[in-house]
């Protein structure tokens, strides 16, 4: 599985958008509103780490936090508030979060300090390339789907690896054939357009676009 972050903002329009690029990232992202409805959530399905308000319309994060460290002390905790920072901030620590945003902060500074986060905490999970609902793990040349193994033949797993660590960027179909078959192979081109044919059919949520008249590029995934 990816990581899983349960996020607990009760200011909807501000939880859409952390939402949204959260899981552009390719985390998993469970949403909770008020304080009562997270701490349901404390004893059910764990996630990595957990994003708190710490002003919310019921249960302050404070009490949150305290339910989810008894259940799990080490698991993170991120803090965002609109109040006091440094009283926040020091009150936070002491109760165990693992960092702080001061709102109004950018939605991107947020992923970021999850990704530091999540990488400090589970290394060898942060090892793993995520792209939509799939793992790329490059140190056992497989690809998962939500912890299970995508039946993938070699060519197949070296062109999603292409792509999903170069996203955004268009090869040309000469360019694939160098990088997959290498320098030597002399047949047509057109193996590149099976192979690509034959990812997308095993890997529907790839957004792999046709370059036409050029090749192929990967771009973010929903």
């Amino acid at each position: 599985m990816g990581f899983r972050i349960h996020l607990v903002e009760d200011e909807k329009h501000l939880h859409l958008i952390l939402k949204g690029y959260l899981e552009k990232e390719g985390y998993e992202v469970l949403s909770f509103f008020d304080g009562h409805s997270a701490i349901e959530a404390v004893y059910g399905e764990k996630p990595h780490l957990w994003v708190l308000d710490i002003m919310l319309p019921d249960i302050d994060g404070y009490q949150l936090i305290k339910e989810i460290k008894k259940d799990n002390q080490d698991v993170p905790v991120i803090f965002i508030s609109a109040r006091d920072a440094d009283l926040d901030r020091i009150l936070g620590l002491e109760l165990g979060s693992d960092d702080y945003l001061a709102k109004p902060f950018l939605p991107k500074e947020l992923v970021i300090r999850c990704q530091k986060i999540l990488k400090r905490v589970y290394p060898e999970q942060a090892k793993l390339i995520h792209y939509a609902m799939y793992q790329l793990d490059e140190e056992k040349r497989i690809v998962l789907q939500d912890g299970e193994p995508v039946l993938l033949t070699a060519k197949e797993y070296e062109l999603f690896a292409l792509f999903v660590k170069n996203i955004g960027r268009a090869y040309s179909r000469e360019e694939i054939l160098t990088l997959i078959w290498g320098q030597d192979y002399f047949g047509s081109d057109r193996v590149v357009d099976d192979l690509v044919r034959r990812l997308r059919k095993k890997m529907a949520k790839l957004r792999l676009e046709t370059v036409y008249g050029y090749g192929y590029r990967l771009i973010e995934a929903d």
